[in-house]
């Protein structure tokens, strides 16, 4: 028998278990739901970690071209305020220290000084010429002479020193420290050699001077406005003296040694007329040579010919002896047969010894001739000479060849005028000579020095070259004819070997003598000239 309330209780249960499987389904859907929100969530926040990242790496590299344009304009704000700097204190074109910096380093050289006991010294340098270069070759050109002798100026002082433009084609050097006044002249000669020094500037060979006035502090000024003032006044002194020279302000002492020879005036050479002129000098130095060498070799004394050419003198002894013993013979024969009255016809005698009388006449004759030609070439027309003009004329005619091998002529003469008793056609023969002889025989850009110095009562004219040299096997027959050592035998041209022959007839004509002195092969020459000075 059933039962009614069992029944329904049967369908509540049926209605739950649908209810709790519709719950469970839910609750899945709810999980699949929850995680499919964390996975979007995990990948939103990968999204935005990414977008962040790149974001972060762009502003890095906007920092980093920041930061970098940042010091590109710091260095070139640092360039640009150094070239202010620079262009405050240096000349725009040599580069050297402008008047504004060279005060300020005299003001502090001037308080050292105080301190330490010491000297100060300006010299004042103009260049001799300058006007003459810009006028005729250019403003160019003249830049570039200014920029060179900027920078032999500088090379040719002391680091402590200072060289500055102070306009123009003038120049301040300040020297500090100086123990006394004479270095200052030390430092002159040393500005003047370097700026002498031959160069070759658009085409054309330069060869620099310049005049220079010297103030001493404190001496001649306790500031620098008054020392340039003084060293000014000098250098137009220097000027008036003479191109070339350096003078102290106010009590114009002037450097004996500055060299005050016209033909070292001319500031710039064309290389090509160089060239030419050397070549026409050379050809008429190498006939006057030729000609006097044979005149001289005629005219010497036979003994001092034989010691160069003894074989040579046998063959013309022996021939003049045969010359001679033909006639002497036939002569000897006619007179011994008119001795025999009885022996052949007198008439016939007589004419014999009258041919043979007239053949030894007219060898004799002939030797006499000659001999008169010859000696007649080196006969002396003597006059009272002044030895800077001989010194001038000579250094005027070899100086072509110097200048085309760029050699650097130094010059040493006395304060007062050297007078000799001597022939001044022959005198310039004699340093021309010694001139081409150092310049040939000296390699290009070479030195050549020429000094002429009194010692008692004659003069030494010396002339000094750091050439190839001579060897002392060489040295004793340096003066004979024809004589060339090996090394020198094609050196800047084939020569004859006879110019110094030439010299030693001259001088000895002068009653004077000439040495040679060498140290040997590539150690250069000295060749002393010594003459006897008017009495």
């Amino acid at each position: 028998m059933a039962v009614p309330g069992n029944k329904k209780d049967g369908s509540a249960t049926e209605e739950a278990a649908r209810d709790l499987s519709r719950l469970q389904e839910q609750a899945g859907q709810a999980r699949a739901d929850l995680v499919r929100l964390q996975q979007q969530v995990v990948e939103a926040e990968n999204r935005l970690d990414s977008r962040r990242e790149a974001q972060l790496v762009e502003v890095n590299e906007q920092l980093l071209c920041s930061a970098l344009a940042a010091r590109v304009d710091a260095d070139t704000c640092k360039e640009t305020l150094q070239e202010m700097s620079r262009s405050q204190g240096h000349d725009a074109l040599t580069e050297l220290p402008n008047r504004l910096l060279l005060l300020d380093r005299f003001a502090q050289a001037i308080a050292h000084a105080n301190r330490h006991g010491t000297r100060l010294a300006l010299l004042f340098l103009d260049i001799d010429h300058f006007k003459q270069i810009n006028d005729t070759f250019g403003h160019p050109v003249g830049d570039e002479v200014l920029k060179l002798a900027a920078r032999r100026l500088t090379a040719a002082v002391r680091d402590v020193d200072t060289v500055s433009r102070h306009g123009g084609d003038e120049f301040l050097i300040l020297l500090t420290e100086l123990s006394q006044a004479a270095d200052a002249v030390d430092v002159a000669h040393k500005l003047t050699a370097a700026l002498g020094v031959p160069d070759r500037v658009g085409g054309h060979v330069l060869r620099l001077t310049a005049s220079i006035g010297i103030s001493i502090y404190p001496e001649h000024g306790e500031d620098a406005d008054t020392l340039i003032d003084h060293a000014d006044a000098a250098m137009y002194g220097a000027k008036r003296r003479g191109l070339g020279n350096c003078v102290f302000s106010e009590n114009g002492t002037e450097d004996a040694r500055s060299p005050g020879v016209a033909a070292l005036r001319h500031p710039l050479t064309p290389y090509e007329l160089a060239l030419v002129e050397h070549d026409r000098r050379y050809e008429q130095l190498r006939e006057a040579n030729e000609q006097l060498v044979l005149a001289a070799l005629t005219a010497q004394d036979l003994q001092a010919a034989a010691q160069r050419s003894q074989r040579q003198q046998k063959e013309f002894l022996a021939m003049m002896a045969h010359e001679l013993r033909n006639p002497l013979t036939s002569i000897r024969l006619a007179s011994t047969m008119l001795a025999q009255s009885e022996g052949g016809d007198p008439a016939r005698m007589q004419a014999i010894i009258e041919r043979e009388v007239t053949h030894m006449a007219r060898v004799v004759s002939d030797l006499l001739d000659i001999s008169r030609a010859n000696t007649g070439k080196l006969r002396l027309e003597r006059c009272t000479v002044d030895l800077a003009g001989i010194v001038d004329a000579a250094i005027d005619a070899c100086r072509p060849a110097m200048d085309m091998r760029l050699q650097q002529l130094t010059v040493q003469l006395p304060v007062r005028a050297v007078a000799v008793d001597g022939d001044p056609v022959r005198l310039v023969q004699v340093l021309s000579n010694l001139l081409d002889n150092a310049s040939k025989y000296t390699p290009e850009a070479g030195r050549i020095g020429l000094s002429v110095a009194v010692l008692g009562d004659t003069v030494a004219i010396t002339v000094a070259d750091s050439g190839i040299g001579i060897s002392a096997e060489a040295l004793p027959d340096v003066f004979e004819p024809f004589v060339q050592e090996g090394h020198a035998i094609g050196f800047n041209g084939v020569g004859l070997g006879i110019g110094l022959t030439v010299v030693r007839e001259l001088v000895e004509a002068h009653g004077g003598s000439v040495v040679a002195t060498s140290a040997g092969p590539g150690q250069g020459s000295r060749f002393v000239v010594t003459l006897p000075l008017l009495r």
